[in-house]
């Protein structure tokens, strides 16, 4: 297995900052200890291709009900590399658990953006069953794999990212 990347914990600052931005009416002091509590992604066995992402938060979805998870997680890849984000299999096919962008791509230089190239779920519960999604703190409820990519022979791009979604566009 090549080793292309290192997950790491945005800083404090950040993760408060984007917190308060996806819960209304936090205090530094409660966002502060929720960063605390951050796990780093980790496979759950030898043969895992994804990295689990644990929620830093307890939190309970009804159907059709969308948060916006600040991860308090970066990587740093490799260039050449991705990272693809998405639901764990067993909450998108008992809940129907779906990304709200599909999937989420992180690229290499994603790491270096404004924001310190924090990594944010959005999902919604997409049940057309009546089923709530409750998970508790450092539960897994996401999955990172990282893919190699190729560019083609005339690609001439000299662009530098400084931003988050939809930076790339702009």
């Amino acid at each position: 297995m090549k080793r292309i990347a290192e997950f790491q914990k945005v800083s404090r600052e950040q993760f408060i900052k984007d917190w308060k931005d996806s819960f209304d009416g936090v205090s530094d002091e409660q966002a502060g200890a929720v960063y605390d509590s951050i796990k780093l992604p980790k496979r759950a066995t030898s043969g895992s291709a994804g990295y689990d992402f644990y929620t830093p938060t307890d939190f309970t979805l009804a159907p059709n009900e969308t948060i916006k998870l600040p991860t308090g997680i970066r990587v740093k890849i490799e260039e050449g590399w991705m990272l693809g984000c998405y639901p764990r299999s067993g909450l998108g096919f008992k809940y129907r658990m779906q990304l709200n962008n599909t999937v989420g791509i992180i690229d290499s230089d994603y790491y270096y953006s404004d924001n310190e190239g924090h990594i944010m779920i959005k999902f919604t519960n997409a049940s057309n069953t009546g089923l709530t999604i409750s998970l508790k703190a450092g539960d897994a409820f996401a999955q990172g794999i990282f893919t190699e990519y190729g560019i083609t022979f005339d690609d001439d791009c000299t662009e530098v990212r400084n931003g988050g979604f939809g930076s790339t566009s702009k």
